[in-house]
């Protein structure tokens, strides 16, 4: 556990668990209480003795959960916390695609992504709502506005909300995809091919964006905060029906976590600046400017409205192969909004 990070925020055993009544549950949909499963072990009362996690520096609360052991505290000896890193939501998608990881933290527009092209995945969780995304540009660069990119190479990772971010900015130059070069690269890697002149703008997402301000002068030329979807704590449909507990014990934590942030902001950037390897004063702006984590934790109509109004984006991009109608199907399926409502309701 970090030296900066001591007190540990107690998680209250869960006595019974909330099962899912079908497996795919719609938005607003309620569920009864139930006990949860055993795993075949007489000794546990958990529905299974691993549970697989996923940290993001995009996701601070991630890290909170983490550096002081919530998810351990609450489960104790019987199950076994792994966690694995993100390095972006595409790569949280594939962790929860491929069954790597159980719970896994993207953008909205990532998890609306991922769902419409058929991964059965819903948001369990609201962790923040961000201006995590913008367009950035070498501080010695002649682009000035979102116009100048036309005929321009942009670093963007697919699937992510930097990349509908860059969609939705050039949308608002009236520039087509196929007028600009994108190259899809991973976040990190879109900064250095910034730095390095391989690209002549990125599609940048904090905290790497923020250091890049202020480690190599990079510039944002066009912020837009309405162009960013909140942030999404995710589980497959299977995953929640059959362990429903784990679930919720994991929903708690990311509210405990929540509140101690938003009590701790100095100890919530120092703790992202020694996971992400940045500045204090970077991950401080992260924090203070560019991470509302004081919004509701239950998903439902705020995240509904934003990826409606994001959609047909997605839609032109070709990146569904259904289109609009995969799109709206996943969008009517895609909030679980029952084992944060428990967490909050409970506090």
């Amino acid at each position: 556990m970090s030296a900066i990070l001591r007190r540990l925020v107690p998680v209250t055993a869960i006595a019974g668990a909330m099962m899912l009544a079908a497996t795919g549950c719609l938005a607003g949909e309620s569920t009864s209480a139930a006990a949860p499963s055993s795993n075949g072990d007489s000794d546990s009362t958990w529905s299974a003795d691993t549970l697989t996690v996923d940290f993001a520096t995009y996701n601070p609360l991630s890290l909170i959960i983490r550096d002081q052991g919530l998810i351990e505290e609450a489960l104790g000896d019987d199950v076994t916390v792994e966690w694995v890193q993100s390095a972006g939501s595409n790569k949280a998608n594939e962790l929860l695609r491929s069954g790597s990881a159980d719970i896994a933290s993207t953008a909205g527009s990532a998890a609306l992504l991922a769902r419409a092209n058929g991964s059965p995945i819903q948001v369990i969780d609201i962790y923040s709502q961000p201006e995590w995304s913008a367009i950035v540009v070498g501080g010695d660069s002649d682009i000035t506005s979102v116009e100048d990119l036309r005929g321009k190479s942009v670093a963007a990772t697919k699937g992510t909300d930097p990349y509908f971010f860059l969609l939705q900015a050039l949308d608002t130059a009236d520039i087509g995809l196929d007028e600009v070069e994108v190259q899809n690269l991973q976040h990190a890697d879109g900064r250095a091919a910034l730095d390095g002149g391989s690209v002549d703008a990125w599609a940048g997402l904090d905290p790497i964006m923020a250091a890049a301000e202020v480690e190599s002068g990079d510039q944002l030329i066009y912020r837009n905060v309405d162009f960013n979807t909140y942030g999404f704590l995710n589980a497959t449909e299977d995953f929640i029906a059959q362990h429903p507990d784990l679930v919720q014990v994991v929903v708690d934590a990311y509210e405990q976590a929540r509140t101690w942030a938003l009590d701790h902001p100095d100890e919530t950037a120092a703790l992202l600046a020694e996971v992400a390897g940045i500045d204090l004063d970077v991950a401080t702006t992260v924090i203070a400017e560019r991470s509302n984590l004081d919004v509701s934790g239950v998903p439902g109509d705020d995240q509904i409205a934003v990826l409606t109004r994001i959609l047909p984006v997605i839609a032109d991009s070709g990146d569904v192969s259904g289109g609009e109608e995969a799109l709206n199907a996943a969008l009517e399926t895609i909030v679980n909004d029952t084992f944060a409502a428990q967490a909050v309701n409970g506090q």
